[in-house]
C-alpha cells in the first residue's frame, strides 16, 4: 500500500479493516501512523524504543498490556503510552484479531512497510 497524503482519515475504521500485522499509513519527518492487527493467542513481541514515544489505540479485541513493570488490560476504546526507552509487549487473549492503530514519535519504520504476519516483521 502506498502512504496516503491525505490530512483527515477514518482511522478507527482503516484500523478495524486491516488484517495485516504492520501497515505504515503515513510518516512525516516527526511522527508515524501505524496499522497493527493481532491474531487471537499471539503477542506483539517484547521490545523497547529508544528515542522514540509510542501511542497505541484500541479499537477491536481484548488483550494484556505489558509496559515497564505494569501489566493491565486494554480493550477497545483504550489508549496505551510507551515512553522511549520502556520495555513493552501486548498480547491479545481474546478470540478475535486485537486491532489497533499507533504512533511513533519520531517515525519508527521506513516509509510503506507492511508486514503481513509478525515472521515477516522479524
Amino acid at each position: 500500500m502506498k502512504e496516503t497524503d491525505k490530512t483527515t482519515l477514518p482511522i478507527v475504521q482503516m484500523a478495524r479493516d486491516n488484517d495485516e500485522f504492520r501497515k505504515v499509513i503515513w510518516t512525516g519527518e516527526n511522527s508515524q501512523v501505524v496499522l497493527m492487527a493481532v491474531p487471537a493467542g499471539d503477542e506483539i513481541g517484547g521490545e523497547v524504543h529508544e528515542g522514540h514515544d509510542q501511542l497505541l489505540w484500541f479499537v477491536d479485541g481484548e488483550g494484556v498490556a505489558k509496559i515497564g513493570e505494569r501489566e493491565e488490560p486494554v480493550k477497545a476504546g483504550d489508549l496505551s503510552i510507551v515512553p522511549s526507552g520502556t520495555w513493552h509487549n501486548f498480547k491479545n487473549t481474546g478470540s478475535g484479531m486485537l486491532k489497533l492503530y499507533t504512533t511513533y514519535s519520531p517515525p519508527e519504520h521506513e516509509p510503506g512497510t507492511e508486514h503481513e504476519t509478525k515472521e515477516d516483521a522479524s
